[in-house]
Formats: C-alpha cells, sequence, structure tokens
C-alpha cells in the first residue's frame, strides 16, 4: 500500500510596498500588501534527517515573492496571487501544490476597509 504524506510549510503575512491596482493613482502612490504561502510536498526525509537540502528553501521562495510583488505592476490582486502560484511551481519542483493568498490593506473603496484579499490555489499539473 502506497504511504500518504501531507506536508506543508507557510510563509505567513509577507509584507511589501508596491505599485498595483486598477487606478491610476494607486500605480503612483502604491499600497501596503501581505502575502501568504501555503507549499505542499513531502518533507518528510528532511524532517526524519534534518537534512535542509531536502526542503524548500524560505529564502529562495521570499524573494521569487517580493519580485513578482515589487518588480512587475497588476491590475489586479488575483493576477498577482495567479502569479506568484505558478512562478512558485515553476521554479521548485518539489512543490506538489501551492496556495497564495495576496492581501491589499486599505483598498480604494467607497467606506472602510481592512483589506481586500484574493486566494488562489493550484496543484502542480
Amino acid at each position: 500500500m502506497a504511504k500518504y504524506t501531507n506536508s506543508c510549510v507557510r510563509l505567513v503575512n509577507m509584507v511589501f510596498y508596491a505599485h498595483h491596482g486598477v487606478l491610476k493613482e494607486e500605480h503612483t502612490v502604491g499600497a501596503k500588501y501581505e502575502v501568504d504561502a501555503e507549499l505542499t510536498f513531502d518533507f518528510t526525509e528532511a524532517a526524519q534527517n534534518d537534512e535542509i537540502t531536502k526542503t524548500i528553501d524560505y529564502g529562495a521562495v521570499y524573494k521569487k515573492i517580493r519580485e513578482a510583488l515589487t518588480l512587475r505592476k497588476y491590475f489586479l490582486i488575483e493576477a498577482v496571487a495567479y502569479e506568484i502560484a505558478h512562478d512558485l511551481l515553476n521554479e521548485f519542483p518539489v512543490l506538489e501544490h501551492v496556495a497564495i493568498r495576496v492581501r491589499k490593506r486599505n483598498p480604494p473603496v467607497d467606506g472602510i476597509c481592512d483589506y481586500a484579499e484574493a486566494d488562489y490555489s493550484t496543484p502542480r499539473h
């Protein structure tokens, strides 16, 4: 019988200042964005042997997310979440599934709103 392992690493509440949005002013002024990444892969061997080469490099993941958020411009946080997820799957072959949440603090709505959030999740195809 095949062994099933469900393990993941999460990077929670990474904060960046970036210039995304539908409104022209958003691209000029910018806003605070928060990102959560849930990275699913089997890290049993890394855990059993306490071996860093058998797991994912959190620093490299963070850098990839930072680049996607700060070096590109998007209209939608949905597009940001989608691009980050696919960038990570392309960059890290060990990943089986990725879930990304992107929050935009104080979105431009006609009222009080803490944040808008886009949640994108996809398995490796």
